[in-house]
């Protein structure tokens, strides 16, 4: 067969969901993204993209100390989440990072866990496709679905809750591209216990905005909260967020003095999910689809730390 004649290069322009790959600086993206989406709003994410950025994070992680702080919001967390989403980074470059750190396997045990959820996730994904985006699950909070609101309250989406921890996460939110996993946890579980708003919802908002937001560890995430992924609702009170943002909203809070977290476990279980009785005492309710799910899930991590998962309290 003769050499075919090379086919015409395009521009950029013309190629459908390309974007130029040779320009000099952070500026000239800055200002092209300005000019072909003049109506988005906000400014561009300070995480660094691209390979050096991703090796020099990594090159930065800290096992023992991300086991130690990892649920802190000041914590010694890795940062890494946005490179390996869209593939920067392997899990396996990064598992082998962590090995070149440690002492011993117990020093990075932690970390090794959360790549292992990142695996699941997408296997998750593959097992149900686009079932990630329904309930798997009956909710166990003692409400009708129905009665969940199918839109996001404005004053959630734009930051104005009057309530500084939950603001302050939105602004993170949609300045930065990026949520600790603690702050993700607590602001789901606003959305969806405190306001009654789907866990859909919430969901789809995350995903507007998150740099490392992957579709499956995301839904499926937001249900775990929700209780239609998990044997009952996760929540949080006041002393555990305290506690974990070391008090840096609380201080300044307007809302303080009447905070809607503050209260033992016992009495926010009463008054969230007063119809379903004690949440605490309510069994594992799986179909035999989940019950093998699980099973590969525990596999992957006998301990359990999902994606948004329950620190101790």
């Amino acid at each position: 067969m003769p050499p075919q004649p090379s086919p015409t290069s395009l521009s950029w322009s013309e190629r459908p969901g390309d974007l130029p790959r040779d320009l000099p600086d952070r500026g000239a993206l800055e200002r092209l993204l300005e000019e072909e989406f003049p109506e988005a709003d906000g400014a561009l994410s300070p995480l660094r993209g691209g390979r050096d950025a991703a090796e020099q994070t990594l090159s930065r992680i800290d096992p023992r100390r991300y086991t130690k702080s990892r649920n802190h919001l000041r914590g010694a967390v890795t940062g890494l989440s946005p490179y390996i989403r869209h593939g920067v980074l392997s899990l396996a470059e990064v598992r082998d990072a962590v090995f070149q750190r440690i002492r011993s396997r117990d020093e990075g045990s932690k970390l090794i866990n959360e790549l292992g959820w990142r695996d699941f996730w997408q296997r998750m994904w593959r097992d149900l496709g686009d079932g990630i985006h329904d309930s798997q699950e009956e909710l166990k909070t003692g409400h009708d679905p129905a009665s969940y609101a199918r839109e996001l309250p404005d004053d959630i989406r734009q930051g104005t809750t009057g309530l500084a921890c939950m603001d302050g996460f939105q602004s993170e939110l949609i300045t930065r591209g990026w949520l600790h996993n603690h702050a993700r946890m607590w602001l789901a579980a606003y959305v969806v216990h405190w306001r009654k708003v789907h866990w859909k919802a919430g969901a789809d908002w995350f995903l507007e905005h998150l740099l490392d937001g992957d579709p499956s560890s995301n839904h499926l995430s937001w249900q775990w909260v929700a209780s239609s992924f998990s044997h009952k609702p996760y929540f949080f009170n006041k002393a555990n967020l305290e506690r974990f943002s070391d008090g840096q909203f609380c201080r300044t809070c307007s809302s303080s003095e009447h905070c809607p977290f503050e209260g033992s476990y016992e009495q926010l279980e009463d008054q969230l999910f007063a119809n379903q009785g004690a949440i605490r005492d309510v069994p594992p309710r799986r179909n035999r689809n989940h019950r093998q799910r699980s099973g590969r899930k525990q596999s992957l991590n006998g301990n359990g730390h999902a994606a948004m998962a329950r620190p101790k309290r």
